[in-house]
């Protein structure tokens, strides 16, 4: 993965466009979480048109690790609909491309592989909610830590479609209970940047036999008093096509996300 660091100060008021504008020039390829206060943040999966249905399908059936936020038509890689002068081929900090569910590389800009049969679909990502915990006055461990989010592997099923299946991803923030309780009661306005949590306390209980090494992202400080709480994570789909073994696909890796300029408050369910 790309490294964290960048090579030039990211100003703490930056628009998305000017963000996108560093990651195009090769300036910043680390994780963005903490970036862009109040934007929605995308998960990417890259593939050929002819597997398109089946994984809208998987979507679908499992919404809560993968919330659609858009979908392109094949070859398109502008999406205007989610931020002026976006490239989805340069625009996110670093790609994964797969071959036959292996990956082969991890690249900073996708143009040299596009082709005019690829469908590019656009997930919710829960750097999106982070900023509504922070406004609660809630302690975000890999924001005031500074690293990318710990994600893990479970053993919670995802449903299939067609050659899409796998166990679900998760990422992990520590609460003490109070507030992880208040937690789930603000990302339940949130359901398409993967809503509330689906479990808290034990990670054994999903499959994670140690907490310190995450599959994914980076490790945070679990305090005295506190326990994890896990989210839904867009890493899912990765899963996914690691079992559906296509010869040609490409993901974000994990943490590197599209920053768009569609906002956050937008995407919120208003409470009745």
């Amino acid at each position: 993965m790309a490294p964290i660091n960048s090579s030039v100060n990211i100003p703490e008021d930056l628009s998305p466009e000017e963000l996108r504008t560093l990651i195009r020039q090769g300036k910043y390829g680390g994780n963005t979480s903490g970036f862009c206060a109040g934007y929605v943040q995308c998960n990417l999966v890259i593939l050929p048109a002819d597997s398109a249905t089946e994984f809208l399908q998987f979507c679908q059936r499992n919404p809560k690790p993968c919330p659609l936020i858009a979908k392109s038509e094949p070859g398109d890689f502008k999406l205007p609909t989610l931020g002026h002068d976006l490239d989805i081929r340069t625009d996110i900090p670093s790609y994964k491309v797969f071959k036959q569910g292996q990956v082969v590389s991890e690249i900073n800009d996708i143009s040299a592989l596009w082709r005019d049969d690829l469908v590019a679909f656009l997930l919710g990502c829960s750097f999106s909610f982070e900023e509504a915990l922070i406004a609660d006055g809630l302690d975000v461990r890999n924001i005031s830590e500074a690293v990318n989010v710990p994600m893990y592997r479970t053993n919670i099923d995802c449903t299939p479609a067609g050659p899409f299946a796998g166990k679900m991803v998760v990422s992990m923030r520590p609460f003490a209970p109070p507030q992880a309780l208040r937690a789930a009661e603000i990302c339940k306005r949130f359901p398409s940047v993967h809503g509330e949590p689906i479990h808290y306390g034990n990670p054994d209980d999903i499959g994670i036999s140690d907490i310190k090494h995450p599959d994914f992202g980076d490790p945070v400080t679990i305090k005295e008093g506190e326990q994890p709480l896990f989210w839904a994570c867009g890493v899912t789909p990765q899963v996914a096509l690691e079992a559906a073994k296509l010869p040609f696909c490409i993901t974000h890796s994990p943490g590197c996300m599209l920053v768009t300029d569609l906002k956050n408050s937008d995407l919120a369910v208003i409470a009745g």
